[in-house]
């Protein structure tokens, strides 16, 4: 294409859900600010019960209260702009604006990726090294294990943000979505992209599919160990240990593949808007209530904090 018939773009427009009549756009705006608010205030409390409490100083709640820090950056970078188009119609993110989110999609979807691996990891120390278990993850390991989770996410985020928004654009300045991803900002590009895709698509396999194998492995190993316990209550107690994690897991890896490994064909913008829901909002929201309900550690815990921060005795069945 001739130089001169591209455009140096300032700035993007989000279609969003643009197409939807104002009233839906309406009820969106009240769900997803109601879910937004739950989501931060879930995570919050799972990082506060989990620092305040010395029973949850064990490293599967470090590896917790890492996964809720994630979730409240993941949400930070997509909900409040999204809410913005709804509410206030102001579709428009300057160039910057939308690279900076492209970047931290990118950062904080790796270091999930990965940190959802460390936390099955450490559930198969746990259940099939329970003497060792509190030698192999001291506190120097969950550390180095907690930095090797999120460090990925840099290198990563750096090089396609940058790749991706050094291509020109021209034509259109329209993001068919409701956030800055990769795919909808790479349709606006006018040059030869072949190379940026197949990294992309490479990198996009490798980071999901590499961290999912070891999930597999671990818990693979952990129901071999779970299957030789003799009594049925210790198998109930070993199962109980990592159901929450495997269940949030699934959430995630399921969305997540639905998303960027379905058929193009099968891949309409509004149905891929649909299902970018279920990984930047709704899982970060439902993360917490899982734990929490499905673990008696978590809620006795928050119910002593409570109780020292007000007085109440609480309750949570």
């Amino acid at each position: 294409m001739a130089e001169g018939n591209r455009t140096r773009v300032g700035e993007f427009i989000l279609m969003s859900f643009s197409s939807l009549p104002t009233e839906i756009q309406s009820l969106l705006f009240l769900t997803f600010l109601i879910i937004y608010l739950v989501t931060l205030l879930g995570n919050s409390l799972i990082i506060l019960v989990t620092l305040a409490d010395p029973m949850l100083h064990s490293p599967m709640y470090f590896f917790l209260r890492n996964l809720s820090f994630l979730e409240i950056g993941f949400n930070l970078v997509i909900v409040p702009k999204m809410l913005g188009t709804l509410l206030a119609r102001d579709t428009t993110i300057s160039f910057l604006g939308c690279a900076m989110q492209t970047y931290f999609f990118f950062f904080f979807g790796v270091a999930e990726c990965v940190l959802l691996a460390t936390m099955a990891y450490d559930r198969y120390v746990a259940i099939c090294n329970p003497l060792h278990y509190p030698v192999i993850m001291n506190q120097r390991t969950r550390a180095k294990l907690a930095v090797a989770s999120w460090f990925p996410g840099f290198p990563i985020a750096t090089v396609q943000t940058t790749w991706l928004f050094s291509f020109p654009f021209c034509g259109t300045n329209k993001v068919n979505h409701f956030f800055c991803d990769s795919p909808p900002v790479l349709r606006l590009v006018c040059a030869d992209t072949a190379m940026f895709e197949i990294y992309a698509i490479v990198g996009t396999v490798l980071v999901v599919m590499i961290p999912c194998l070891l999930i597999l492995c671990s818990y693979i190993r952990i129901a071999a160990a779970i299957l030789k316990i003799p009594s049925a209550k210790g198998k109930h107690k070993a199962f109980s240990t990592c159901s929450s994690h495997l269940l949030v897991v699934s959430l995630f890896y399921v969305s997540l593949s639905l998303t960027y490994f379905r058929p193009k064909s099968n891949n309409s913008p509004e149905s891929k808007k649909l299902l970018s829901l279920s990984y930047t909002v709704v899982t970060p929201m439902l993360n917490p209530i899982i734990y929490s309900l499905r673990n008696n550690e978590v809620k006795n815990a928050l119910g002593r904090t409570f109780h020292k921060a007000f007085g109440l005795r609480i309750c949570i069945p």
